[in-house]
């Protein structure tokens, strides 16, 4: 059964994308810690991060640093938190989040924002990729 983040990059669930190539998609969290919470996942469904072969795990890192740009330059922040949880979906991926404090990543914290700001927010973001 494919996971949640597979349904998002088949278009089967919609997303506020942010940028995609041919192995990765980068799309804003719909339940985000802060605003800009982006979500880079590798196309390809596996579970853990470090289930990753050494070449897909090392160009998620260089497609996650070109996110992590565009975000800098889109969003007020100190700067931009990486973290890799894992537990949540059974599909290898990594929380970026604008930050200003170290509160502003935690997991139980979060914001609210309507569907116009995330179209916003992901159109602004994506320019900036």
């Amino acid at each position: 059964m494919s996971s949640i983040f597979t349904k998002i990059i088949n278009g089967e669930i919609p997303s506020y994308k942010i940028a995609e190539d041919v192995h990765f998609y980068a799309f804003l969290d719909s339940n985000p810690n802060a605003k800009g919470h982006t979500l880079v996942v590798p196309k390809k469904e596996v579970n853990k991060l470090f289930d990753l072969d050494e070449v897909t795990y090392a160009s998620l890192m260089k497609f996650t640093y070109k996110v992590a740009k565009a975000l800098e330059k889109s969003i007020p922040c100190k700067r931009i938190g990486m973290t890799v949880v894992g537990l949540e979906v059974p599909h290898a991926h990594v929380h970026l989040i604008p930050i200003n404090k170290i509160s502003d990543i935690n997991f139980v914290k979060k914001i609210t924002m309507e569907p116009l700001e995330f179209i916003a927010l992901s159109k602004k973001i994506s320019t900036n990729f």
